[in-house]
């Protein structure tokens, strides 16, 4: 018998108790904790682990899912009310301090939004959105990316790993990328 998602039931629960099992661990002890550790706490295989996730960054990305979906809702909400380049700076505070949920996720950040997963297609068709509104607007350079972007976010995000007030240095942080730091 199947569910919803074309799976059979008892591979369903399988897939979210993986899922718990892996935020959990990733909430405790990062993004590099070994994957037979998730399993384990899932109380399944590590083959059935890795027929469902079969990367950590497949499975960073299902985890993260959620808050990359409502992070992209959230962007595209506020969009009447800031213009282009007030967009991109919340964005990307926003996709940073997401980021930073779970210890040394910055560092496969570029592989995990390539993964396919509805939210990471939903913050990298935001991304690219904001970054053509503010290019069209003449407020972002042309040869800027999207690639640039998340770039950018794992090197702030890989630098507050250690720091207790992300926010704040985050805010700090993605002024000085969009501001740059020398006076002209």
């Amino acid at each position: 018998m199947s569910d919803k998602s074309g799976l059979r039931v008892d591979a369903e629960r399988n897939r979210q108790q993986i899922l718990v099992a892996a935020e959990e661990l990733f909430l405790e002890r990062g993004a590099g904790v070994p994957l037979d550790e998730v399993a384990k706490r899932a109380k399944v295989g590590i083959g059935t682990l890795y027929r469902r996730f079969p990367t950590r960054e497949e499975l960073l990305a299902a985890t993260s899912n959620e808050r990359f979906l409502s992070l992209a809702e959230a962007s595209q909400a506020r969009d009447a009310d800031h213009d282009p380049g007030a967009a991109i700076r919340a964005y990307l505070e926003e996709l940073a301090l997401n980021t930073s949920t779970y210890q040394s996720l910055a560092a496969s950040l570029g592989t995990v939004v390539e993964c396919g997963t509805p939210g990471c297609n939903a913050i990298t068709a935001e991304g690219n959105r904001l970054l053509r509104r503010a290019q069209e607007a003449g407020a972002v350079h042309a040869d800027v990316t999207f690639a640039d972007f998340i770039y950018v976010v794992s090197a702030i995000s890989i630098a507050l790993e250690k720091d207790n007030s992300p926010k704040t240095r985050v805010i700090h942080l993605v002024d000085l990328f969009l501001s740059g730091i020398i006076v002209r």
